[in-house]
């Protein structure tokens, strides 16, 4: 830190009393000659973590001027080496991470090296927050119920990560019962500056969810990425990333009465999907972000990755010293922020017309209307009056439509299950108060509480069948949820506090009844959830619930309390009250003036000490009693069906053997369309004992009421792999349509030559004993959702040389090359449909011989069954320098090991 690049080390005054040290973007502007507060706030913010670590390797002098020169419009080829300031984690992907680090200590040892230089680099903290699950519900100990569920199911999981805790020095954990990872986040990891001897420097970061993004609602730069390069960045690697676009928003006037900030981002969500903002920035700027409070900002900001932006960012103003205020924030630190910004000039929102960005879009906050979005994804945003025409008519839409290809007259039919409850399609079966999007937000819970207050008096109450929860995404919800006196109405319509973290938007719902189950699969019933989260992918929320919708946390109350999608909320009664007497939702939605009375109680310091005081001083008697934790620097790896030494470092040279870079002989492992997630390759929800992985843990003595889910086993390859590509809603095009027009669904595949079927899984071992290798084949938008590093590290282990799609979601490409899968994508009009694949040939991948070039050209041979053949042209989509020599190494780890083991 005494390097003084370009001569920017200077002081800048914190108080009368007090200076401090930073690298000036001033006197860089001043240096360069360059016009640098013309550029993007979040630009600036990643420019001066580029001068501060120029070291003239990893980062150069070039690096500065390059991104110091940053046009609003070009061509991107320069590569930014971007060194975060920290990396936060959520446990199903932080464990897998975890094991990594522990499997390169054994390495080190096995090869006579210290194991301690295998140490991360920056403070790293793990927040367990997606392994509650909601199986105790509408009772007044749920709460404490689950969680002992929960360390019951993942013992194993928490004693690797006390492990960790003791074996690395800046590993940290903020045990299960906080919140979620994102809000944890928010209100109390990000500390805004960062100080180092007398240096200061901004609050960056990377983080192993795609949500990481909320932290962007506060003025930090930080994104999601998965847990392959979190660890690089973790172990001294720069995150690289091309030059990105910036998109400015402009947000003009305010929104309207009866608009919660949910509306809001379903409409930002929507808009730049249309916009295309996927691997850009977006910056929010103008009048109307001035307005927004800071916890609206995050509600935007944390749902950057259903708009497809790497970021949606916010500069630091007013609204930010508030909030830093309201959750304890001490006067040191919040001194130390605003005299930072505002000595680097990036202190306000800008106004139209100061910043050069590469495109603008405009929003009028007062054209947001109440809406919801689903049935199947976060960016098909509906009015709220147009929800009941939306759903009869998806009802017999095709599925390729995004319709249920049900007969329309089917719609009103009922049937009574073994429990004699009723139910059809359109049916609300699980509502949901949860996801860091909205818990976050104290306006949307508070007015979820009071919509609750309003509808108890009036009578009205929800169906018992009905499974409802509240699972905030910290404890302080609760607290003013309480003080404002709101939470006993919430406990009386079901929504009683079940868990503290990531659960119904994840596919920690649990079970419904099995008469309810039986019912829905015997009668093929479209049934319906509604929740309060930003995910609703197919078969993510429970795989019998094929409708799922995102609302505000009140529209969660008044549609649980409905109990069906098929009902007009802005004309139709919402239910009965007292006497009988139809109530309307006009009847008991809040005012903006009611929620405004209450939000003292949200933002009070005291409760966010004392809350957060718990992380170190009392984490709960659950954490505390965990026994039989292993102690030292190298884990000895105990046989569990939780936690497995991984085999990415199998065979592991100090020098990388030679790749292969043409495929030949390639049979498709999978062939599949537009919109395939991360849920639908790697997904985190429950185990069906006739799956792969459920096999797999009967064969190994677990019985099924002890098989917990996928994510919870990520520590575990022998899971994953079984996993992968396993989703009970994936459909295969090498399966045959069947008479009337539908698929097979689930993780099956027909193995080639003979054109049996059988599992995916089973399909990849044979190949791979045969010595075939594999090539799985998508639409657009492939691997779009959650920054699961499984995702990818799944397909190597399955064989999967090339993954070849008409386009990719960030993460995942950056993933696949991270783990030596070569990504790949049809240029112009081709695709699968236009080439005609379906999935009986044979497939040779050449041309990107000899030294390999980010983005070059490649070749595809298809060699079809009847003895034609035809060359394809794709992209080879290793887009940088430096992924071109993780690809050489074998991916991301060896390479790091490698140069750490050099050190």
């Amino acid at each position: 830190m005494s390097r003084n690049t370009l001569n920017t080390l200077k002081e800048f005054k914190i108080t009368a009393t007090k200076k401090g040290k930073f690298y000036s973007l001033p006197a860089l502007e001043k240096k360069l000659g360059i016009n640098i507060s013309r550029l993007p706030v979040s630009i600036r913010i990643v420019l001066e973590s580029v001068l501060r670590n120029c070291d003239g390797k990893k980062v150069t002098e070039e690096h500065v001027r390059q991104l110091a020169s940053w046009k609003a419009v070009g061509t991107r080829t320069d590569e930014i080496p971007f060194v975060v300031s920290r990396v936060v984690l959520q446990d199903f992907t932080g464990v897998p991470l975890l094991a990594d680090l522990a499997a390169m200590r054994n390495v080190a040892k096995k090869l006579g090296r210290n194991p301690k230089n295998i140490e991360p680099l920056v403070p790293v903290d793990l927040v367990v927050d997606h392994s509650i699950q909601i199986d105790h519900f509408r009772e007044k100990k749920a709460l404490d119920l689950n969680m002992k569920l929960e360390f019951q199911r993942n013992n194993e999981r928490y004693q690797f990560m006390k492990w960790g805790m003791q074996a690395f020095d800046t590993f940290g954990v903020v045990p299960p019962g906080f919140g979620i990872v994102h809000q944890v986040n928010l209100e109390y990891l990000a500390r805004g500056v960062h100080k180092k001897n007398d240096l200061y420097y901004p609050d960056t970061l990377v983080g192993t969810d795609s949500h990481t993004t909320m932290i962007n609602g506060i003025g930090v730069v930080g994104w999601g990425v998965g847990g392959i390069e979190a660890e690089a960045g973790m172990l001294g690697q720069p995150v690289y990333f091309l030059t990105p676009d910036v998109v400015g928003v402009n947000l003009t006037g305010m929104l309207r009465e009866g608009v919660t900030a949910t509306d809001l981002v379903l409409t930002v969500t929507e808009l730049l999907r249309q916009t295309k903002v996927v691997g850009k920035f977006v910056e929010f700027f103008g009048e109307g972000t001035r307005s927004l409070s800071l916890t609206d900002r995050a509600t935007i900001a944390n749902m950057a990755p259903e708009y497809g932006a790497t970021m949606g960012f916010f500069p630091v103003d007013e609204a930010t010293l508030t909030y830093f205020k309201g959750t304890g924030r001490t006067k040191a630190e919040i001194d130390a922020f605003e005299s930072y910004f505002r000595a680097q000039k990036l202190f306000g929102i800008p106004n139209e017309g100061d910043i050069d960005y590469s495109s603008v879009v405009k929003l009028d906050l007062g054209s947001v209307t109440p809406s919801l979005a689903g049935p199947k994804r976060p960016q098909d945003r509906i009015d709220l009056d147009k929800v009941k025409s939306n759903f009869a008519e998806l009802y017999s839409k095709p599925t390729a439509e995004n319709g249920f290809n049900k007969n329309a007259a089917d719609l009103d039919t009922s049937f009574t299950n073994t429990d004699g409850v009723k139910v059809k399609s359109g049916d609300v079966l699980i509502a949901a108060i949860t996801s860091c999007t909205n818990t976050s937000n104290p306006s949307v819970m508070l007015a979820a509480g009071l919509l609750a207050k309003k509808a108890v008096e009036a009578g009205l109450k929800v169906s018992p069948h009905i499974k409802t929860s509240l699972a905030p995404g910290s404890r302080v919800v609760t607290k003013y949820l309480e003080a404002a006196g709101l939470l006993p109405y919430l406990e009386k319509l079901g929504f009683g506090l079940t868990a503290y973290g990531c659960t119904t938007c994840i596919g920690n719902a649990g079970d419904l009844t099995p008469a309810m189950n039986e019912a829905i699969a015997k009668n093929d019933v479209v049934a319906a959830a509604v929740l309060s989260g930003n995910r609703n992918f197919e078969a993510r929320i429970h795989p019998n619930i094929r409708a799922n919708f995102l609302a505000s946390p009140p529209l969660v109350v008044a549609y649980a309390i409905a109990g069906t999608m098929t009902r007009d909320l802005m004309t139709e009664p919402v239910g009965k009250g007292k006497g009988g007497k139809d109530i309307y939702l006009g009847d008991i939605w809040p005012t903006s003036h009611e929620i405004e009375k209450l939000m003292k109680f949200a933002l009070n310091a005291k409760t966010f000490k004392e809350n957060y005081a718990d992380v170190k001083g009392a984490p709960g008697k659950l954490w505390e009693n965990i026994k039989g934790v292993a102690a030292g620097e190298v884990y000895d790896w105990p046989a569990s069906t939780y936690i497995a030494e991984p085999p990415f470092f199998d065979n592991f040279t100090e020098t990388p053997a030679a790749v292969a870079t043409s495929i030949m002989g390639a049979r498709a492992l999978g062939i599949f369309g537009d919109s395939i997630t991360t849920d639908h390759i790697s997904p985190a929800g429950s185990i069906k004992e006739s799956s792969p992985a459920g096999k797999w843990l009967q064969a190994n003595g677990v019985l099924k009421a002890d098989f917990n889910s996928y994510g919870s086993r990520r520590g575990n390859h022998e899971i994953m792999m079984r996993g992968t590509f396993a989703n009970v809603r994936i459909k295969n095009l090498m399966i045959p349509v069947k008479p009337d027009g539908s698929r097979i669904e689930g993780g099956i595949t027909l193995q080639q030559p003979s054109g049996e079927e059988t599992s995916i899984y089973d399909a990849a071992m044979q190949y791979v004993k045969d010595g075939v290798p594999t090539m799985v084949f998508g639409g657009e938008e492939y691997g779009t959702g959650s920054s699961r590093d499984w995702a990818a590290k799944g397909t190597q282990l399955l064989g999967v040389k090339a993954v070849i799609t008409r386009s990719f979601e960030r993460i995942h490409r950056s993933n696949l090359v991270g783990m030596g899968v070569l990504p790949l994508q049809f240029l112009g009009n081709d695709s699968v449909e236009t080439l005609g694949i379906v999935g009986d040939e044979t497939f040779d991948l050449i041309g990107i011989d000899g030294e390999i070039k980010p983005q070059q050209k490649a070749t595809l041979v298809i060699h079809r069954k009847n003895g034609e053949t035809k060359k394809v042209t794709l992209l080879l989509r290793i887009d940088t320098p430096i992924e071109v020599d993780y690809y050489k190494h074998g991916g991301i780890l060896p390479f790091v090991l490698r140069q750490l083991l050099v050190a």
